[in-house]
């Protein structure tokens, strides 16, 4: 990114995240995703006179899991408000959110920033309902028809409000990533931004190295996924720089990010919250929650990620690089654990995991955990390396087909007849055979030209398919080398 170091850049996100609840949040409609147009939908969720709204206890339980994840304060007293706004997608004619009492206040997300580890802090976590979906026939600007699909109105959303304390977009990436992170090893939602589980807006603005008051900030929205963002922030900051480097001035306003582009484009003037004009909602009693239920919602945290990668470098005495990559899915991190527990070596472990499941995982493009690689396959595979019952190369063949099929690695290895070669007679006729087949690389051997035994191996792992012992291999070559 290209910027003046006349200013600094200052970045808040907001990003709202579906919740994983079987209904939705005031209502008992199924809150699945996927569905026919409209077929999720009853007078409570469309808004119709005299309908009123019952919360949903699990949503409430899993904000609080978020808030106190985040290590968020958490307002005993709260209550709803409604966001009043005219929209075809939300029926009511208002949103029901949180305002000026939200569940969860003064949190922090750490980041792994360019300097170190850093915090990001939380304004507020507050639940509110999602608004419908409006679907455009046509290309976009080019419309005949627009369609609402009401399916996800009254889905049940966590909105996470950081403090303006991101200095790049770089850094909005590395917040984005940990947040999600944060989310899934709670399993309170998928965050899939595809599907709009995850949805994150920007607000950007730029002011002098050194001056405490803000710039003029900017609202991006329209970011599909954390490259979006950090593109889309990228050229916020240099357009802002440029108006301002010309003595222009910044208009408060939301932008869109067009994909196609790569650029913003203005959308409206940005709205303040008296536009709002939130009052609470009156349908809906206050919410008192006990020091006992949050205590109860502390004491069902799982180990969260920054913990377990912390917990494997001391336990298992992993390197931080191994131990961050291997907790950045909680799937991963389990995978790992078990192969351990079956007596397995953790670096080596840690080593197959990060190569060659991360590899598959990319290739098939599927989540991990879904694979039909265990940790106790695993470690059935490793035993098989360490006994010499089979090469590296070949247990990379046997590794993908546990990773698709399931089936015991020590079971493939028979059916497939892959066992090493490690019968120094049976060896010594196939090399005794590629010596003789190749007098310039033994003669390249006779003078000091080492390289040439790893020809000669390789010929030998060409000739047995792999199956050759290679440092039985190496020694029987010297040996077949010297007796001539």
């Amino acid at each position: 990114m290209v910027m003046s170091n006349k200013y600094e850049v200052v970045i808040g996100l907001e990003v709202h995240v579906q919740l994983l609840t079987e209904s939705k949040l005031f209502c008992g409609c199924s809150a699945e995703y996927g569905a026919e147009p409209n077929a999720h939908t009853c007078p409570v969720c469309l808004g119709l006179p005299g309908t009123l709204p019952v919360l949903n206890k699990e949503a409430l339980r899993y904000a609080l899991l978020a808030a106190r994840a985040a290590d968020c304060k958490i307002n005993k007293f709260c209550k709803f408000d409604r966001k009043n706004y005219f929209y075809p997608d939300l029926p009511k004619g208002y949103q029901i959110s949180q305002y000026d009492l939200p569940l969860g206040y003064d949190g922090r997300i750490t980041i792994e920033s360019e300097t170190g580890t850093k915090d990001i802090g939380l304004t507020r976590i507050h639940l509110e309902e999602d608004a419908g979906k409006l679907v455009h026939q046509g290309t976009v600007g080019d419309s005949d028809h627009s369609y609402v699909d009401y399916n996800r109105g009254g889905v049940p959303l966590i909105e996470i409000v950081s403090e303006p304390d991101i200095r790049s977009p770089q850094e909005a990436r590395a917040y984005l990533k940990a947040l999600k992170q944060l989310i899934l090893y709670l399993g309170i939602s998928d965050c899939n931004m595809e599907e709009g589980s995850l949805r994150c807006d920007a607000n950007v603005s730029l002011r002098p190295v050194g001056e405490e008051k803000f710039g003029t900030k900017t609202e991006v929205k329209n970011m599909n996924s954390f490259r979006a963002v950090e593109r889309a922030l990228a050229y916020e900051v240099e357009r802002q720089r440029e108006v301002l480097n010309s003595q222009g001035e910044v208009v408060q306003e939301t932008r869109t990010w067009d994909e196609g582009k790569q650029k913003t484009l203005s959308m409206r003037g940005k709205e303040e919250a008296e536009d709002y004009r939130y009052f609470p909602e009156p349908d809906l009693m206050p919410l008192q929650i006990s020091q006992d239920y949050i205590d109860e919602i502390d004491a069902s945290l799982p180990e969260l990620p920054l913990e377990k990668k912390e917990r494997l470098q001391q336990e298992y005495d992993l390197p931080a690089y191994d131990a961050g990559v291997l907790t950045q899915d909680k799937e991963v991190a389990k995978l790992f654990e078990e192969a351990v527990g079956q007596d397995q070596d953790p670096k080596e472990v840690s080593n197959w995991l990060m190569g060659e499941y991360l590899r598959l995982i990319k290739e098939e493009n599927i989540a991990p955990g879904t694979s039909e690689l265990t940790g106790e396959k695993l470690a059935s595979l490793l035993e098989l390396i360490d006994s010499g019952t089979i090469s590296s190369n070949i247990a990379k063949e046997v590794f993908a087909e546990t990773f698709n099929s399931g089936k015991d690695p020590e079971e493939i290895v028979e059916e497939r007849g892959l066992k090493q070669i490690s019968d120094e007679d049976e060896l010594g006729e196939i090399i005794a055979e590629i010596v003789a087949d190749n007098p310039g690389a033994v003669e390249d051997i006779r003078n000091g030209k080492d390289k040439a035994i790893g020809f000669l191996v390789g010929q030998v792992m060409k000739k047995t398919k792999g199956k050759a012992n290679p440092q039985l291999a190496n020694q029987l070559i010297r040996e077949e080398i010297a007796e001539e």
